[in-house]
């Protein structure tokens, strides 16, 4: 077929929410950009002047991409060195979506994200276009090629899935919050002692990286307030080696990723590190870091397109 300037401006004013709803479904920024191109290969070739709703086309063949990627990701992610944690998205990024509304918020969240990777693709897909997008049952059922009924049992269940792996509910805070919450991280985590930083985290905090393999990064999350603190301490500690680790010294940031507080580590331009930060009303529940520089990339272009100051410390 011969696709007219018309069909290629509908595609792109559709880009934005195909490749949030994208993001969601897969926890990955890159894949999401793969299945967002690929859906514009199958419009390319569709007879758009017989799709009545192209909206709708377009969100089932990119949901349809995405379930078969989700398959083969689990195969894939039994093989993964360390633990697999999603990609951040920084602050500004088009691909977060929607946030009009808690739901849309929690849906992005990073930790709501790695639950997510609990879910059965079907019923990961009905969560995020139910909460994410408030598609009604009747779509998702046409999407999805299910009846309405089981629409609504596989979001059931998805729901029940992802609250029984919070261990408390989400605390929504602002930017200026999210700011003061990482000055409070950070000067304890560069005062060389253990207390200040136990005072922050919940008794049940943890801490757990994804390297990829390619950047050290400890598999086995650390788990409680003392052992959370041991490890940031530590980690946050100057060192010769370190430097030599990393090339240098580079700049702490306190932004925000996934909607919630983050720490951005930032060396010569490039990022190489982000610490998303879950917090509750008593504390910071967990450090979720990904410094696999795979998953990093689109973070760097992001960042290097914007004035970021200077950094609140410089590490190792």
């Amino acid at each position: 077929m011969v696709m007219t300037m018309d069909d290629v401006d509908r595609f792109e004013a559709a880009r934005p929410r195909l490749e949030a709803v994208a993001y969601r479904l897969l926890g990955s920024a890159s894949e999401a950009e793969d299945a967002v191109q690929e859906t514009f290969l199958r419009w390319q070739g569709a007879d758009t002047d017989r799709i009545d709703v192209p909206e709708a086309w377009l969100t089932k063949v990119l949901t349809n991409l995405c379930l078969n990627q989700l398959t083969s990701a689990r195969a894939r992610r039994e093989t993964y060195v360390g633990q697999w944690l999603p990609e951040p998205l920084l602050a500004g990024d088009r691909m977060l979506g929607p946030a009009d509304t808690v739901e849309q918020r929690e849906s992005v969240s990073y930790a709501v994200l790695v639950l997510l990777e609990r879910l059965s693709p079907n019923e990961r897909a009905v969560y995020v276009l139910r909460e994410a997008f408030d598609y009604p049952h009747r779509e998702i059922a046409e999407i999805l090629d299910l009846t309405e009924a089981a629409s609504q049992q596989l979001l059931h269940r998805a729901k029940k899935h992802v609250a029984e792996g919070r261990t408390r509910a989400r605390t929504e805070i602002d930017e200026a919050a999210a700011r003061r919450v990482i000055d409070e991280f950070l000067a304890a985590a560069a005062s060389g002692r253990t207390e200040p930083l136990v005072r922050l985290l919940t008794q049940d905090a943890v801490a757990v990286g994804d390297g990829g393999g390619k950047v050290p990064a400890r598999a086995k999350a650390f788990e409680g307030a003392l052992a959370v603190a041991t490890f940031m301490r530590g980690l946050f500690k100057p060192g010769a080696a370190k430097r030599a680790l990393v090339g240098g010294s580079p700049g702490v940031y306190a932004w925000t990723a996934n909607g919630d507080p983050a720490v951005v580590v930032v060396l010569d331009g490039r990022v190489i590190g982000v610490m998303c930060l879950e917090v509750a009303a008593d504390g910071i529940v967990a450090f979720r870091s990904q410094v696999n520089p795979d998953k990093l990339e689109r973070a760097t272009r992001l960042w290097a397109a914007g004035d970021h100051g200077d950094p609140l410390l410089t590490v190792f």
